[in-house]
């Protein structure tokens, strides 16, 4: 009630102390919401690591969503070291044990065995529904053209159809349809091209998700002045903190940061 101001007024700190001490006597949806305020940032200090531990806590209790979040966590390579493996596993128990597997299952199913339109189709329905999976698979089938014969239009139609669903997988806290917008609106797919928008989805996406990929979306456009100031200083930052962020980023990091040395040694020569 307290979290989410449903017949009182929202007090974060209040919703906190009782779902810790409801927590401490093993009740499990305590467990999740501590997770799910630590992921937030909801009355505590934002801290990835904090809601790993409470959504564990809440999976090894038997909490369905606690095991979707940790496998987003783990895929994403939030608050953990990316590792897909784990995260297979975790999706595998809530595919197992999920209210709306089977039919996410299905149209899994009929994706792997090429059947692309029924896929579509399955997800499609499930999306609508707004279950944020369905939304982020449409998308990417949409995105890869994968249904071009269901939606017989043209590839910008087709992306302005893609963009809709990242937006609401976004709108739900999915970190890779974040980026995805961010990229949707650099390059001006099925939206025009907007820089300073694309740089607000990144921004976010930092915010809120703390991912590589972002971060280093931002040294770029911070390196080449794109939608924001031109800064090779918050470039290096952001460059940097990508690095930190996820060994998969090191050698773009790596490629980026001696192309920035020149650009210093460029700017410097320029000022004399």
């Amino acid at each position: 009630m307290y979290l989410q101001g449903r017949g009182v007024r929202k007090d974060y700190e209040k919703a906190y102390r009782l779902f810790s001490l409801a927590g401490e006597q093993g009740w499990v949806d305590a467990q999740l919401y501590l997770g799910e305020m630590f992921f937030k940032g909801l009355g505590v200090k934002r801290d990835f690591k904090a809601a790993l531990k409470y959504y564990q806590m809440a999976t090894q209790n038997g909490h369905v969503l606690a095991s979707y979040n940790l496998a987003r966590m783990h895929s994403s390579g939030i608050g953990v070291m990316r590792q897909c493996s784990t995260a297979v596993e975790f999706y595998k128990n809530v595919a197992e044990r999920g209210r709306w597997s089977e039919r996410l299952m299905e149209a899994y199913s009929a994706y792997k065995d090429g059947r692309r339109d029924e896929a579509a189709v399955k997800y499609l329905f499930l999306a609508e529904l707004g279950y944020e999976p369905a939304q982020t698979n449409i998308a990417y089938i949409l995105d890869r053209g994968e249904a071009d014969s269901l939606f017989p239009t043209s590839k910008e139609n087709v992306l302005e159809r893609a963009i809709v669903q990242w937006q609401r997988a976004a709108n739900q806290e999915y970190p890779l349809a974040r980026i995805k917008l961010g990229d949707y609106h650099y390059y001006g797919w099925g939206t025009p091209a907007d820089y300073q928008q694309a740089a607000q989805h990144y921004k976010l996406a930092v915010e809120r998700h703390a991912t590589a990929q972002a971060m280093f979306n931002l040294g770029l456009m911070h390196e080449q002045g794109l939608g924001i100031t031109k800064d090779l200083h918050l470039a290096k930052r952001f460059y940097d903190m990508a690095a930190e962020q996820s060994s998969d980023a090191a050698v773009p990091v790596a490629l980026a940061l001696a192309k920035l040395a020149v650009l210093f040694v460029l700017e410097k020569i320029n000022k004399v």
